[in-house]
């Protein structure tokens, strides 16, 4: 292994708090890539399905007052 131990895998000669905090950085970004349009595609289904009921009854209703 190229580390003696676990302590010096984290400490990097020092340079671990920048290593690893672009570890956790990257993650976080690739975790928002990932989960945000997914978000947003919810989202976009239950406004367009409201959309869909909205119309629906603007239709019914006016069918029923002529």
């Amino acid at each position: 292994m190229y580390f003696d131990s676990v302590e010096a895998m984290l400490a990097m000669e020092g340079h671990g708090v920048f290593v690893w905090s672009a570890y956790v950085v990257t993650a976080v970004v690739i975790a928002l890539i990932l989960l945000l349009p997914l978000r947003r595609q919810r989202r976009l289904l239950r406004e367009l399905a409201a959309d869909e009921r909205r119309a629906r009854a603007v239709a019914a209703n006016a069918r029923g007052s002529s």
